[in-house]
């Protein structure tokens, strides 16, 4: 298994410390970092600025986001950014939400696995660099009724087969995922319910006939160092209850859904509820500690590092690391890095 950073959002007054903390990740010898996008900082400049400091670390999106680019600009941004950091890009995809694809973007949110599959097929034609022909029921090349013409990819030296990771939590995304990706970049990951989510990736390798060798699983973990599991949980506690609570509408909320699969329902529920009626405080202590204990990397480096031999041994191949706001992440960092050695679970 291997070991990497997610270093979330550019421009949220830590610009420093999140290309200071890259670097350092780059000498701990991390496997990659991964940068967000939601609707502030976009991925591709914030990649670009942290392959131009590093030497040695993949740079990843985690995500960006499907509705904000054609399929044909993510591969020529793709391949760009392949060609300037010496093939150390992986394509990490995602659709958002239906409040930030239809109200930032201006992009209708329906059918989202079938949208994905298009466009996910018009990103590899175009890394292949052949002439772009697709009749697809979201996208068609060219128009038929315009001036139009197929054309090719003029990059030169992008690899045809840059990685592409696929953000999933449903069962029926998960299994697309298998299908059509080279990975799978996870949230709110435990241990206990992994190999339920494996078998819906499984289920889409086998449709292209392939199995989970060489399928990278690449969950995001926020990683908290103390003495006190506890206490450690409850600097996650803001970040997990934005995502369940206020990370898309009532109906359509994919986190909180995930958390009521994994038996939190009601918990996720009040969650909910607690959140969207804006007490924020109230959502965030609705939380159970068992829950955030789950899906996350909490305490001293020996518990953290127990915790990362039951990710590997459940199926993870890179686990991803993320910083939450008020800890220092120079301390997580080394953190991270001492408990993946004790772990013993490193490639």
């Amino acid at each position: 298994m291997k070991l990497s950073l997610n270093a979330g959002y550019w421009g949220l007054g830590n610009d420093g410390d999140n290309l200071a903390v890259a670097i350092e990740a780059d000498k701990l010898g991390f496997s990659s970092v991964w940068v967000a996008e939601a609707y502030g900082s976009d991925a591709a400049t914030v990649m670009a600025w942290i392959a131009a400091h590093t030497k040695n670390i993949d740079i990843g999106s985690a995500v960006m986001q499907i509705p904000a680019r054609t399929p044909a600009l993510t591969a020529m941004t793709a391949a760009t950014l392949d060609t300037m950091s010496g093939h150390r890009f992986r394509l990490g995809l995602g659709v958002s939400g239906p409040q930030v694809s239809e109200g930032w973007h201006g992009v209708r949110f329906g059918q989202p696995l079938a949208r994905t599959r298009e466009y996910v097929d018009i990103v590899r034609m175009a890394l292949r660099r052949e002439k772009l022909r697709y009749d697809g029921k979201h996208y068609t090349l060219p128009l038929p009724d315009g001036p139009g013409k197929s054309i090719q990819l003029t990059v030169q030296g992008a690899r045809a087969d840059i990685p592409i990771y696929l953000a999933a939590i449903g069962p029926k995304n998960l299994e697309l995922t298998g299908e059509i990706a080279d990975g799978w970049l996870g949230m709110f990951v435990a241990p206990r319910t992994l190999p339920e989510q494996l078998a819906a990736v499984s289920a889409g390798r086998s449709k292209a006939n392939k199995t989970l060798d060489g399928f990278d699983v690449a969950p995001t973990l926020p990683l908290v160092p103390g003495d006190d599991w506890r206490a450690a949980a409850d600097a996650t506690r803001m970040f997990t209850a934005l995502y369940v609570g206020g990370m898309g509408s009532r109906d359509k909320n994919f986190y909180n859904s995930n958390a009521a699969r994994m038996g939190y329902a009601d918990a996720a529920a009040e969650v909910q509820d607690l959140f969207l009626a804006r007490k924020y405080q109230e959502a965030q202590a609705a939380l159970p500690a068992e829950f955030l204990d789950e899906v996350g990397l909490l305490g001293s480096a020996d518990r953290i590092a127990e915790k990362m031999r039951a990710y590997a041994e459940a199926g993870v191949t890179n686990l991803v690391i993320s910083v939450m706001p008020g800890t220092d992440p120079f301390n997580v960092l080394r953190t991270a890095a001492e408990a993946y050695e004790k772990s013993g679970v490193a490639e």
